[in-house]
């Protein structure tokens, strides 16, 4: 087991020019799974919704499941740093209210971290949670908090002014003190002169080879999920389907009466 991941640690990586690897987790046996692989920041994100809880979005999760959540995660993993997503209106109301959920994420749960998606505010927010001594992620181009506003998930960015702008936000929000920023669902070039500019790590889902870091949804990398997956998910396994013959499987053995043989009882 190699040491374990910190925030100074993610800046050196940086600094070094070497990449960051990040995926999601939601339970305590992925959690170990990705641990013990050496994956650097587990992300407890709010796509729990509908990766995990059946939602049509994010946006219905709430905090007491994001907090049930990030403790199964937190008790899995060793080495890893675990970082809580806020989820939708658990930071959009007041400096109180976020700095008071986001310490729900580090005190109960015993996450390092907690990412928020930007919104108005989100500079200042981030200020106050740093002061308070809670490590933030920030996140910026498709945040899937905004899908309404967005309409859809639409790759952002690619007109002069929205490229200017995503810029102005991380710049926004290094300086507000966030140690990462998520970048997802903008153009490659976008993402490598963010990356260029800023001198915290970037962490790509969507936006090119050029970010500080990678990040996808576990379950997207491992092909458990139906139907195609997103342009920038590659599948490494086809679980799913593994599964599905797994269980069809056993159906039959069972209907066949051919499990359990006699190895499988006890005498």
């Amino acid at each position: 087991m190699t040491d374990k991941i910190t925030i100074p640690k993610l800046l050196e990586k940086k600094q070094r020019a070497e990449k960051i690897t990040m995926l999601t987790a939601y339970d305590y046996p992925t959690a170990q799974v990705l641990d013990q692989a050496g994956i650097d920041i587990l992300l407890v994100g709010d796509s729990l919704g509908m990766v995990i809880l059946g939602y049509e979005n994010t946006l219905p999760v709430t905090m007491e499941e994001m907090i049930h959540h990030t403790k199964a995660v937190c008790l899995g993993r060793q080495r890893a740093l675990v970082v809580g997503d806020m989820p939708f209106m658990s930071f959009h109301l007041s400096i109180t209210e976020t700095v008071r959920n986001a310490g729900r994420f580090i005190k109960e749960a015993g996450a390092e971290a907690v990412k928020l998606e930007w919104i108005a505010g989100a500079a200042d927010k981030t200020r106050a949670l740093v002061d308070a001594g809670i490590p933030v992620m920030g996140h910026v181009g498709l945040t899937p908090q905004m899908i309404h506003r967005m309409g859809g998930f639409k790759v952002q960015g690619r007109a002069a002014d929205e490229r200017q702008r995503l810029l102005e936000e991380a710049r926004r929000l290094e300086e507000a003190g966030a140690f990462a920023i998520v970048l997802e669902g903008i153009p490659a070039e976008v993402a490598r002169e963010i990356t260029h500019n800023i001198g915290i790590p970037t962490i790509g889902i969507g936006a090119g080879p050029d970010c500080d870091g990678q990040v996808l949804v576990t379950h997207d990398l491992l092909g458990l999920n139906p139907g195609k997956p997103p342009k920038f998910v590659r599948e490494y396994a086809q679980l799913r389907q593994q599964i599905t013959d797994a269980i069809d499987h056993f159906k039959h053995d069972v209907e066949l009466g051919e499990f359990p043989s006699e190895e499988y009882w006890y005498k």
